[in-house]
């Protein structure tokens, strides 16, 4: 028997507020949560580190980045609470609805990045490759645990919209076949039944939230995704370079249907919070920001390893990173002032350039530039601490973002060395 609408509706709350699309939190089930843990790589570095940082890795580096994306929306819960307390900014960023907002717009936004990588994959050791397996079990990874949020609020659903979620995923990679092959046939079925899926995504989720959410939005936003999506796969298939734009952009498209959905269900159940005031907007815009910086960088690291460092592939993706970069740092500005967000972009972008440091020492086992560059990194943590604890007014202790900057660095590496030893023979 399906569950009534109100049923339905309020469970669908409950769900999500309760952990089930909740970005990062205490509970050991959190289906948004990486589902792998983090371990020291087992890559041979060739010497012995001195580092004080660990890489943490476990040589899946397309685990290794969701595990190192998931921590993203812990922080960015941290900074936005500290800063919405700080500045007096109206709403809170700790309700449950902006928890919800926050969720949706992880989940969503590392949808388009790992879908993007498994075609970058696809591309570079072809569809049969052990690396392309890989790439596709992540994908798959998000989309279990997309589905397991829906079932917590019907279980018979679950299946039904696991089997749909990945078709539509299989879509994907059918026009991404297409798009490389250039079988304009191929790709023309595989937006056919994308389209067809928009459609009844609509009809699902109008449902589902006893008609908060109307068919005819959500279908939209979903053909919006895919038209965005499709176009960073063509682009991917011709070599062309502004495809790393594309993909930033079809990534920060997710974030505006993660709020359509929010809205949609907070109203529906008469929610906790709002989902649309300042201080749940900030939270889930740096939660979009953040995640969007792992995997960006990841793309970049991947995209060295692949075409070269010297290659204009990687001069595109880096490029796309330092969009993000100063993404973050207008965020900054824009309640801490132009001045200190321009302070946080050159002390920001000199921590993406260790990473980038980090990243050509282990592709030539340098374990003295590693060490350098990770040294470089755990100094970061400390200059970053103590900035946001001066723009909070010691809301956020400095001692707490090194913290958070801890396991992002320790995450990120443990990234670049499982990429090192899937990609560089």
């Amino acid at each position: 028997m399906k569950p009534a609408r109100s049923l339905v509706a309020a469970s669908l709350a409950a769900a999500l507020l309760g952990g089930g699309l909740a970005a990062c939190g205490d509970d050991d089930k959190d289906i948004a949560a990486p589902v792998s843990d983090t371990k020291d790589s087992g890559t041979d570095q060739g010497s012995t580190s001195t580092a004080a940082l660990t890489p943490k890795g476990t040589g899946n580096p397309f685990a290794d980045a969701i595990t190192a994306a998931g921590h993203m929306p812990m922080t960015a819960k941290a900074l936005a609470g500290g800063i919405a307390t700080g500045t007096k900014m109206k709403g809170s960023a700790d309700s449950p609805a902006a928890e919800l907002r926050s969720g949706l717009t992880y989940l969503l936004t590392e949808h388009v990045y790992l879908a993007g990588i498994a075609v970058a994959t696809a591309y570079h050791a072809g569809a049969d490759s052990p690396e392309f397996k890989l790439a596709a079990e992540s994908v798959d990874d998000n989309s279990v645990r997309v589905s397991k949020a829906i079932g917590t609020v019907a279980p018979d659903e679950e299946a039904g919209f696991l089997e749909r979620w990945r078709s539509h995923v299989t879509d994907f990679v059918n026009y991404a076949v297409a798009a490389k092959t250039k079988d304009a046939d191929g790709k023309k079925k595989a937006v056919d039944n994308l389209t067809a899926y928009a459609k009844s995504s609509g009809a699902f989720f109008e449902k589902i939230s006893g008609g908060t959410m109307k068919a005819k939005d959500v279908e939209a936003s979903f053909n919006e995704h895919i038209g965005m999506l499709a176009k960073a796969v063509d682009l991917f298939a011709a070599g062309d370079t502004k495809a790393y734009a594309a993909l930033k952009d079809a990534a920060g498209h997710m974030p505006m249907m993660a709020a359509y959905l929010a809205e949609g269900v907070d109203k529906a159940t008469k929610g906790e919070g709002d989902p649309n005031d300042d201080a749940s907007a900030l939270r889930a815009t740096l939660t979009d920001y953040l995640t969007s910086h792992v995997y960006l960088a990841g793309v970049a690291v991947f995209t060295a390893y692949t075409a070269g460092a010297d290659s204009e592939a990687f001069a595109a993706s880096a490029k796309a990173v330092d969009t993000n970069s100063k993404d973050i740092s207008k965020a900054v500005g824009s309640i801490a002032g132009k001045e200190k967000g321009d302070a946080f972009y050159a002390s920001w972008s000199a921590h993406v350039t260790d990473f980038v440091n980090y990243a050509v020492a282990d592709a030539t086992n340098d374990q003295a530039k590693k060490d350098s560059s990770l040294a470089n990194l755990d100094a970061y943590r400390a200059s970053a601490g103590a900035f946001f604890e001066s723009i909070t007014g010691g809301v956020i202790p400095a001692s707490a973002v090194a913290d958070e900057l801890k396991v992002h660095i320790e995450t990120v590496a443990g990234v670049i060395d499982s990429l090192k030893a899937a990609l560089v023979k």
